[in-house]
This record gives structure tokens, sequence and C-alpha cells, in this order.
């Protein structure tokens, strides 16, 4: 696995990318062909991305340096140390949304970042992207900019924007970028830098680079495009902004996706189409490129960085879901089809793991996106070109989809005999809906219940989480999840599996409030049922409204873009605030506010069930926002 060695003391200062004008100088350079700002801190490692691409940047011979979470308060220092890149400037926001980053579903700030040295907050400024483009264009304006990562690519065309409640245009027409690469960018990169360096061309006259977004200033008369309704529509029309998002979702998840083309005031964004997905020889490579797995020395002092801390001894299998989640955004970012490494290329990376320092004995994970999609696709892949389907498995698993778990519990059982491996633990969410052989639908062994088997008994660190998210049929079908019927399934089998082996281990799900079609009676019934089942939940969250998924665009309209139906959806503070309280009828500060919520909306029958005693009361949630409120006027 590249220069990976076992003491970080064994490493040179040159084993990273540079950093630092002196840094460029030890790599014995005088100029830099690519240099990219990232608003996560420099973990060289193949789970951040500023790091792939600066690794494959460098494969292709080329002279790279990242500059990582830069001042922009100061005098822009940062900005300038490394003077201009020959090429391009390359921003990313980093492996998150700053704005996801920064604050909570209630926009309360949060109070620490997972993708900084010590977990402080601070390091980057909301709307990275747009900050760092605009610092760089005002300084460089003859230097062209390409923007990427997860911040650029899911806000690449009309998107809501949760944080300022308002519909943005895509980020290329608010920042004057040159260039935009979305998804997972290795393909559209290397083209990128073959055609300005072998062809010499120039970022601004590139306009057919596949997976990439561009600004016209005419509308193309020979271009074979699908034409979405122009930015300023959506801004009057929230059927129209819905009707986008089918369309743009509906060519993401196509094996032959058109071209895109929205009006933006008097130009036009254009979406080019995708590469295909990557092949496993491809995917294997971006592996093999000489990452040190650790983060830049300049850190040493300043803490861990606890993104970094929780997957070092993790293992990356495949990429891409096909799962189709309402909220989620992976199909829109790694695409829908899966792409998977090799098992020689997996167990390279555990043996080199094995080796490191700081090993104990442990994987934490071989998953990816979803636990277990290893090597699935469909059987026929010329049926999946004709498909439009958002998800393979829902409302029901597709019977051209292979499931065939086979693969993954081999691959699981060769990584647990790697020499230095005691133990190999799977990390990643599982999607229970790919076996449903416990409710008895099952046409043909998957091997799925084997699979779960193994991974109860063998790969799982005491506590396997879930995620079925509600325990309404109703909401599950905005969110696309199966009925919460299977994971009752699932939890019979999981202490049937525990108790077969002697061991006491927990099944932790997960569940989300304010949903679109989630009202307050939904979360009543969610908090009687979960009781019911012996759980006290803590793994809950608000729904967060983030770019470009099905569950925002529902949010913001009010509508569902597959059938354009009006869609209730809690978005008052108030209404949240009630929905998310249901979670914790077991704390008695709010069984009071519980209490009220069920007489004002006519649930009172739910009062016995979840054991609501009014004479027990308390502070409960609006109290105690009101005494926060009293200690900051104090």
């Amino acid at each position: 696995m590249g220069l990976l060695k076992s003491k970080i003391e064994e490493y040179k200062i040159t084993d990273w990318l540079p950093t630092t004008r002196k840094e460029v100088e030890q790599h014995g350079w005088d100029e830099l062909d690519v240099i990219l700002f990232s608003g996560d801190a420099y973990v060289d490692h193949p789970s951040f991305g500023a790091a792939v691409v600066g690794r494959i940047i460098e494969a292709e011979g080329y002279k790279i340096a990242i500059v990582p979470q830069p001042n922009w308060r100061d005098d822009l220092r940062d900005f300038k140390k490394l003077g201009k890149a020959r090429l391009f400037f390359g921003i990313t926001s980093g492996c998150m949304d700053s704005m996801v980053n920064h604050y909570t579903a209630g926009k309360r700030l949060r109070s620490d970042d997972a993708y900084s040295p010590g977990g402080k907050a601070g390091f980057r400024p909301d709307y990275a992207a747009y900050v760092y483009a605009k610092i760089l264009k005002e300084l460089y304006p003859d230097v062209p900019v390409v923007l990427g990562g997860i911040e650029a690519s899911l806000r690449r065309l009309t998107h809501y924007d949760y944080w300022s409640d308002a519909l943005k245009p895509g980020i290329l027409a608010d920042t004057n970028a040159d260039l935009l690469i979305y998804g997972m960018g290795e393909k559209p990169l290397r083209e990128l830098l073959h055609r300005l360096d072998k062809n010499n061309e120039v970022v601004s006259d590139i306009k057919d680079l596949k997976q990439s977004v561009c600004l016209l200033d005419h509308h193309p008369t020979d271009e074979d495009v699908m034409e979405l309704h122009s930015h300023e529509k959506c801004l009057n029309d929230k059927r129209a902004y819905a009707e986008n998002f089918k369309s743009i979702e509906e060519a993401s998840n196509s094996m032959s996706p058109p071209k895109l083309l929205q009006a933006v005031g008097k130009r036009y964004l254009i979406v080019n189409e995708p590469f295909t997905s990557l092949s496993t020889e491809d995917h294997d490579a971006v592996y093999q490129l000489p990452f040190t797995r650790l983060p830049h020395p300049k850190y040493k002092k300043r803490g861990e960085i606890p993104a970094y801390t929780m997957i070092r001894h993790s293992v990356n299998i495949h990429r891409g879901c096909f799962g189709g989640c309402s909220f989620c955004t992976i199909s829109m970012h790694q695409g829908k089809f899966i792409q998977s490494r090799s098992e020689k290329s997996v167990l390279q990376e555990v043996e080199a793991i094995s080796k490191m320092e700081d090993f104990k004995g442990y994987i934490s994970d071989l998953g990816g996106p979803s636990a277990n999609m290893y090597q699935m696709k469909g059987k026929n892949e010329l049926m999946c070109a004709k498909c439009k389907r958002s998800s393979c498995i829902y409302p029901d698993i597709c019977k051209n989809l292979n499931t065939d778990h086979q693969p993954l519990i081999d691959l699981y059982r060769k990584a647990a005999q790697v020499k230095g491996v005691k133990k190999v633990f799977i990390g990643s969410g599982i999607r229970y809906d790919l076996f449903p052989a416990p409710l008895g639908n099952a046409k043909e062994d998957n091997h799925g219940l084997e699979y779960f088997d193994e991974l109860v008994e063998h790969h799982t660190s005491g506590r396997l989480k879930v995620a079925p998210e509600h325990t309404s049929d109703a909401v599950l079908s905005q969110m696309r999840k199966p009925s919460f019927r299977l994971f009752d399934a699932l939890k019979k089998r999981f202490e049937k599996v525990n108790q077969n082996a002697g061991l006491k281990q927990q099944l932790i799900p997960y569940f989300i409030s304010s949903h679109p079609g989630s009202n307050v009676a939904d979360m009543a019934q969610l908090a009687s049922k979960t009781k019911q089942l012996g759980y006290r939940l803590e793994q809950v969250q608000d729904f967060t409204p983030t770019p470009m998924t099905h569950s925002t665009v529902m949010y913001y309209s009010g509508i569902d873009p597959y059938g354009m139906k009006a869609v209730y959806t809690a978005r008052s503070k108030e209404e949240k605030l009630e929905q998310r309280t249901m979670f914790f009828w077991y704390k008695s500060d709010y069984q009071a506010d519980i209490k009220n919520i069920l007489q004002r909306n006519g649930l009172q029958k739910y009062m016995n069930e979840l054991g609501i005693r009014p004479e027990r009361g308390g502070s409960g949630p609006k109290k105690q926002e009101r005494s926060k409120k009293q200690r900051r006027r104090k």
C-alpha cells in the first residue's frame, strides 16, 4: 500500500504533499501546476478527498500543493504564500458541506469540527467553497478556479439552502469560478489535466468535459440537452423547482444520462454527462497511490483529528448506493451503481494496516456508504440501462438485482485471517431490506441471512447500528424505506443469533423526526412502538434539509416531485420541537410537555401507552430553552 511505514518518525516531510513554500522547496520545485485549497485539515489518507485529488495529480506527473484550512479573516497570507498555480487553483470545502459541518438541524452553531485538529471549530468559513473562490478570483483574476467536492457537487444547479431559507442558483453562477467537477473526480480530473497541458486548452474555453459544469453566454443550438426550468422560474414557482428535481435525479441514476441545461439570468449552466463508473482495476489503482495514511506532521502538537481517528484502521471496499433514500445525497454524488474494489486490493490494505504502529488488532470497518452492497449489480445490465428507478430495493427488491452476499462473507472471513488481525468489525450501516427472508418472501437464497448471522456473531462490536428511521409506513414511503415490520423481524433474528452464540449485544436503531410526511401523531406512534420493543431512544435527530435531495425538495416546496402531490412538512421551530420531544417520553423533564402536545392534538390514547403521569411534570424542553435565554440576558 504505497509508502505505508510502521512509525511516523520513519517518514520524511516530502512523503506528504507540500503545504508551505518551504516544503515546496524541499520537494525541489520552483513552480506549482495546481494549488488545492481545502476546508479540511490535510490527512494523507484515501478517505479524505483532498488527499486523493492531490495524489492523482501527483501520479499524472504534475506538481501539486495543498493549502488546508486557509485563514480567510486576516491579510489572506495563506492564499498568497504559494503564489500562482500554472494550470489552476482547485477548491473543496472538505468532506462535508460546510453548512452541515457548522450547524445543527436547529441552526445552532456546532462547537466542534471532526475534520480539524483537536476537533476545534472555526477553521473554515460558512459556504467555504464560495468564500475561497471569491478570494482567489480577486487576488489572481487571470488564474482559473476549478470547484469540486461535496459542497460544489450538490450545489451544481438551483438548490434549496436551508440555512438562508432560500433557493440559490448553481454555485458557478454565484462564485465566478471557471469550472466545476461534480461527483467522484478521478476521470474528469485526469482528462482536464491532459487537455490543459498537452493540448494547450484554456479552462474558460472547455465546455464539453464530461462530469463537469460550466457557464455559457448563449443558449446552445447544437446540443442534445434536457432543458430544465430556469432558476428565475423556480424562484417564482415551487412546482417548477420540484419538476426540475425529478429530471435531475432520473438523470443522475441513469447509465446514459443526457446533458442538463438551466438558464440563470442571461447565462446558461450546462451539466455535462458523467464518465462511466470506475472499473475494479481503476478503483484499485486509487488505493495504490503513495498515501502515508497519516495527518500531516504540522498537526502533531495540535491534537487528534477526530474524523481520522475514527477511520484510521478502516477500509473502504466500494462506493455508490442503490438504496435511494429520499434524504440521502450519495447517489447524486457517488452514483447509484456500485463500484467495488477487488478482494486482493482490500486484503492488501488490511495487511498494511496490521503493520501500523498504533494497530491493536482490530479493523474498525470494512464498508462503504452501505456496508452490504459489495459487488452487487444488475444481472442483466441492458435492463439497468433502460431503468429510471431511484432505488433498486424500494418499494421492493428489483428482480434484476443480484443481492448475493457470498462475496462479502468471503471477504470478511479472509480479512479476519490476515496476520495480526484479531477481529474485523463492520461500522458502516447495513441495508437489512437486502435480505427479506425473515418475512418469508425470499424466492431464492442469496446468502442474506447467512451474512446477517456472520455479521452479528463475528463482526459486531457489542452494538449493531441500523436505521429504520421511522415506524409509520406512510412516513417511510416518503423516505423510500421499508416497512417497520422488517425491523421487527430483524430484531428477533438478532436476539436469536445472540442467544445461540452466548452473546449479549445490542441492536441500536436510528430515527428521524420532522421528515416530510411526518406529523405529531406519527411521532406518538413511533414513541409507543419503540417503547413496546424496550427502547429508550438515544440515536435520534431532526431532519436536516441538505442540497439536492428528494426530502429537501418536499420540505421547501411542500410537493412530492413524483406525482406532484402535496406533502405536509413541519417547518416551524415549534412544530419541529413537538415532534422531537416525543422521542424522550421516558425523561421526567419532558413528560408535562408531551402531555400537553398529546392533548392539543387529540392523541390522549397514547398517554397510557407512554406512561405519561402529569404529576411528574418537569421543566420540559420549552422551559429549558427559556431558562437558557434568561441566563444569556443576565
